[in-house]
């Protein structure tokens, strides 16, 4: 075993914290396929996750499996093994970093008699504690309910009392267990009402703001990579943020002016990280359709972080489960905490950058500030590269040509000319800019970011 970072050894005047041991296994077969500083990587973040529920982690240690045992996950020797450490280090919590089936969860608390949390749960955890809005909460409490749905004989305590019978199928306990299935499933459904009318809410302000002209643009990235910093930097929105996992869930959207004079919705969003659970990803599709919509993503990087290249192969994989209907928005790359890194390492990076990517990324730090305005500039040409500028002559009685330009696109300048007829200055997408008459043209389009 390791000593986990962060374990505590004096005495404290708080209350008593839990125990825990964190266990990050490596099936044979994805050893080989990852190194070993990946896999010391990921089991500091468990032991990172665990903090952020205030657990007191007294050890933690990748284990690695020559088979995952159907009944207990680990097989018969380390399950015995570990025991004897839970037992001497009076521990009363194991997180294991892997996705756990009911009856695997069940065995091990049995064998370890200690409370067993798994990837999911403890991410589930974290979210319901980080929920602020009613919105935030719904969310979290529709995941939480489909993930409990399967688990109900442990999580369920009062189920204990209900047990037995006369020996028959059919007992009370059964009765009771599939009443609250019931239920549940009665709840996620009015659960998932409500989200439906959240996200008809947020589908009709997003329309909204695109009829005003502004384009979305909507942070993404890794969580505890700075993205919450860096909206306040740019947007001097006061944003809860903080370095620990997931900080920032619920959704925030501020109006940000550009250079160009121009400006654009910022939002904040939820972190992303390896192996999220699909329950989440179900549960906030309210919130996620902002980024599948979006006319723009920024990926926020930690760049100093040992396995950044990791991190953004994550956040491209969730991105990618989205909305497969749709294409991904374009993408700028933002490298947050370059601060962190030497001249030197800076340097190297940015070039190899430079040689390989189709767009350069952004070296910023959220921190500092140092990079906000190059980043702005950056945002303020992909934001708006596909607009075209286009002048128009309408007809004074054409009501329905401007109605229909001005819920697409933006009405720049509109005045009347001396015979009467309508001059505008519009700004279209390139599409929608083809779309319209010929004949309505009055000088040719130009490129909006020009």
């Amino acid at each position: 075993m390791t000593r986990a970072p962060g374990a505590h050894d004096g005495v404290s005047t708080a209350a008593p914290r839990e125990r825990a041991l964190v266990l990050h296994p490596v099936p044979e077969g994805r050893a080989e396929s990852r190194g070993d500083s990946e896999i010391e990587h990921r089991l500091a973040e468990a032991a990172g996750l665990a903090h952020a529920l205030d657990f007191d982690v007294a050890e933690a240690s990748s284990v690695r499996l020559r088979k995952i045992v159907p009944a207990t996950y680990l097989g018969t020797g380390r399950v015995e093994t570990l025991k004897q450490t839970i037992e001497a280090q009076a521990i009363t919590v194991v997180v294991l970093d892997a996705a756990l089936s009911p009856v695997q969860q069940r065995n091990l608390e049995k064998a370890w008699n200690a409370k067993v949390i798994d990837r999911t749960g403890l991410i589930l955890e974290i979210f319901a504690r980080r929920a602020r809005t009613h919105e935030g909460r719904l969310q979290v409490e529709l995941a939480r309910l489909a993930y409990e749905r399967s688990r109900l004989v442990r999580t369920w305590t009062h189920l204990e009392r209900q047990r037995g019978g006369l020996g028959k199928t059919g007992g009370p306990g059964e009765t009771q267990i599939e009443l609250d299935r019931r239920q549940i499933a009665d709840r996620i459904v009015r659960l998932k009402r409500e989200l439906e009318d959240v996200r008809r809410t947020r589908a009709l302000a997003r329309r909204a703001r695109s009829r005003a002209g502004y384009p979305s643009v909507v942070l993404v990235g890794y969580t505890n990579a700075g993205k919450s910093s860096l909206f306040n930097r740019l947007t001097r929105a006061g944003v809860f943020a903080k370095d620990m996992p997931f900080a920032t869930l619920d959704p925030t959207s501020r109006l940000v002016r550009l250079p160009s004079g121009r400006s654009a919705i910022f939002s904040d969003t939820v972190g992303f990280i390896t192996d999220l659970p699909t329950e989440l990803i179900a549960a906030f599709r309210a919130t996620l359709e902002a980024v599948s919509e979006a006319d723009l993503l920024v990926h926020v990087r930690d760049i100093a972080h040992p396995e950044t290249e990791s991190q953004k192969a994550d956040v491209m994989a969730v991105l990618a489960e989205l909305d497969k209907s749709r294409p991904l928005p374009p993408i700028v790359e933002a490298w947050n905490k370059i601060d962190l890194l030497d001249a030197e390492r800076r340097a190297a990076r940015l070039a190899r950058a430079l040689a390989t990517e189709a767009k350069p990324p952004v070296p910023i730090s959220a921190l500092t500030g140092e990079g906000a305005e190059a980043l702005l500039a950056a945002v303020d040409q992909a934001a708006f590269a596909a607009q075209r500028l286009v002048a128009l002559r309408l007809d004074p009685a054409d009501g329905r040509t401007r109605a229909w330009i001005a819920a697409r696109g933006k009405i720049l300048e509109e005045r009347l000319d001396a015979d009467g007829r309508m001059a505008l200055t519009v700004e279209l997408s390139g599409e929608d800019a083809a779309r319209l008459d010929p004949a309505l043209i009055a000088a040719p389009e130009r490129l909006a970011a020009e």
